[in-house]
Parts: structure tokens; sequence; C-alpha cells
């Protein structure tokens, strides 16, 4: 698989000047390799597990907590990541943390979004090429002239953009809560009419189950996209009473395959509750293994789009993060304060964080694509 060949490539990197495989890296992750055993073989951990012992050391001393996105590989995932869960799961925990110090394994966005809710601390990330296709395809300025183009309209901006986006923003939200946000910032803003950017699908798929009318942004999620209604299909055959656990970021005929739903963290709640015999979760190809992990008795199906992004985060660049303290996050106090409010603004509100098909979908999709 995809997934196993990038792995690999990530091995060859770290052979090139292996740290040694010791007794005391051995004392200090033993405890942690039951976990991750069934997805990474015991020569593969050798590799990885004196990486994952020389952080968590330097973790404690340099007061660094480390979070771990959910598309993240189990050695990261499991092995040295404090906190996990979707992006804005992690800035928030790590607004409560004590530690002086944020590793973001993740993208470059989430790394922002963390200074932003927490501008007091230290917020790294482990490579600077770690972006996203969807962040980068709107900024600021488009912002700008999207609301001068759509006058009185609210701006509802996804957490997946950048501190310069969120600055321009009324409210943002997620992907478990974009229903929600849109028909309450039509309600407090007066309108009929929200922009909801960037992600052109998340907006369809919004959409489609409210009144409200949305002006879309031609985003996308490079991983999301690839999939298609006939990728569903081609898995129902072949896997008879799977279910289809599917990331609103997908195109709409991909969601209309779906038997739900859901945030990465809605896709991963529901494996937990509902305990399918099989189950395929249509995201980066990490997140099923992470998952799998927590539910032995469930079996994944897994078609395998990775994010090359996600990938560039290793267990020997967080060690170099940590080790010189790079690449760090910083952020324009300015835009920091603006771009915050949106963010407090979505926290603030008591959501019924329904899933996005906990609703009846609306009899028209009234969704306008705009470019600035």
């Amino acid at each position: 698989m995809a997934a196993d060949g990038y792995r690999m490539n990530g091995l060859e990197a770290e052979a090139k000047a292996p740290l040694p495989y010791t007794a005391e890296v051995r004392a200090k992750t033993d405890h942690i390799y039951p976990r991750v055993s069934k997805f990474i073989p015991e020569i593969e951990w050798r590799l990885h597990a004196p990486y994952i012992a020389a952080i968590n050391d330097l973790k404690k001393q340099k007061n660094a907590v480390i979070l771990a996105h959910n598309y993240m590989t189990p050695e990261i995932y499991y092995g040295v990541g404090d906190f996990a869960g979707d992006s804005l799961q992690l800035a928030k925990e790590a607004a409560k943390t004590d530690a002086k110090v944020i590793v973001q394994a993740g993208v470059h966005f989430m790394a922002e979004t963390s200074k932003i809710l927490c501008p007091d601390k230290t917020v790294l990330i482990p490579d600077l090429r770690a972006g996203c296709s969807l962040a980068s395809s709107i900024s600021g300025a488009d912002v700008r002239l999207l609301k001068q183009k759509y006058p009185g309209a609210p701006v509802v901006t996804y957490v997946n953009t950048t501190a310069d986006v969120k600055a321009e923003t009324d409210i943002c939200c997620t992907s478990s809560n974009a229903v929600e946000i849109v028909e309450y910032a039509a309600q407090e803003w007066g309108t009929d009419t929200v922009i909801l950017i960037p992600d052109q699908y998340l907006a369809r798929n919004v959409a489609a189950m409210t009144d409200v009318k949305i002006v879309t942004w031609a985003g996308a999620c490079e991983v999301h996209e690839r999939f298609t209604a006939e990728d569903i299909r081609e898995i129902r055959a072949g896997n008879p009473g799977v279910i289809v656990l599917a990331h609103p970021e997908c195109p709409p005929e991909v969601i209309a395959e779906a038997d739900f739903t859901g945030s990465t963290s809605g896709m991963s709640n529901y494996v937990k509750d509902k305990q399918p015999t099989n189950v395929v979760l249509i995201t980066e190809c990490s997140m099923s293994d992470n998952v799998a992990l927590e539910n032995p008795k469930v079996n994944f199906v897994r078609p395998c789009n990775l994010c090359p992004h996600m990938k560039r985060i290793t267990l020997p660049g967080i060690l170099r993060s940590l080790e010189t303290m790079t690449h760090e996050v910083i952020i324009d106090p300015e835009i920091i304060a603006r771009a915050r409010l949106p963010i407090e603004r979505m926290i603030a509100l008591p959501l019924k964080r329904q899933s996005m098909y906990d609703r009846q979908h609306a009899p028209e999709v009234m969704a306008v694509e705009a470019r600035a």
C-alpha cells in the first residue's frame, strides 16, 4: 500500500544516521509498543523507539507537549503525542496546558491556530513544508474582496485556514458544526446569505442541509477531493455490509453514497459507539490505523489517500525541532487579536455538535460559487 511505502521512505531517511536501540531505550518504550504492534513490525519499531525515547525525555526537560493530529502515523500518534484529535481539539487542549512549548504534529495552519489561542507559548512546527492545499487556496485579501462583493453577508470560515484569513472572518466553524454555525450567522447578522469558505465541498454539503443561501469558494482538500462515488460503490461491492463513514470535505456525490458523514472526531466516535463489524473511513490513511488500534473488534477496510503534507512530520523531525527550537510560529499580534475573535465566538456557542447527517436535507442546494 502507499502508506507503507511512504513509511519506509521515512525509515530510510532515519537509517542514514540511526539512533541506537539500547536496553535503556527498550525500557522506556516497551510499554508503548503493544498499542501499535498491529501496524508496526518489531524490526521497524527498533528504528522508531530511540526517537520516541529521546523525544519524551526532551519534552520533560523543556516543559513541552506534542499535539498529534488524527492523520499522524501511529508511532507519532501513540508514541509521543500528548494530546490527539482534530485541529481545533488540539488547539483547545494546548490553551489549557501549563507547558511552555507546543510542538504541532500536523500542518502549518494548525500550528497557527495553536499560536492564536496560546500567544504566550512557543509554538513549533517541525517542517515548514507541511502546508495544506485547502488553507493555501485563499488569502486575507481574497476574503476582503468577497466581503465587498457580498456586503452584509457574514463570513464563516473553516478552521482549516491561515491566520490572515481568520482575521477577516466573523465566525469560524468546524466540519462537525458547520450547519449550526451557518444558521446562527444568518440569524445573528439578519441575512439569508452566508459566505462559507474555503472548502467548496463542505460548503455544498452544508447547503444541502439548510435554507440559508451559501456563497462558496473553489478550495478543496487534495486528499478528500480524490475520492469518487465510484470508489464507494466498488468498496461496497467488494465488502458486502461495510459501513461507509465519509468526511464532509469529500464531494457531494461521495457523501450521497456514505452511511454517515462527520469530522475526524465524529467518525472516530461513531466507530467507538457503534462498533460496526466492517467499516471504511473515507479520509486520510493514517486515521484508519489510529482508530483501528482503539477498536480491535472492528474490521477496517482501507482505501488509501495520503496527505503528503502531514507525512512530512516525522519522529526525527520532531526531535530536531525540540533540540533546536525550530521552526517557531510567529504571527503579528494584531492578526492574532483579530483571528482569535471568530474562534472564540464559535467556542462560546452552545452547539449541539451534531453530525452532518443528523438533519434532513433541504429540498434545494442553494450555493453560489464565488471568486473575489
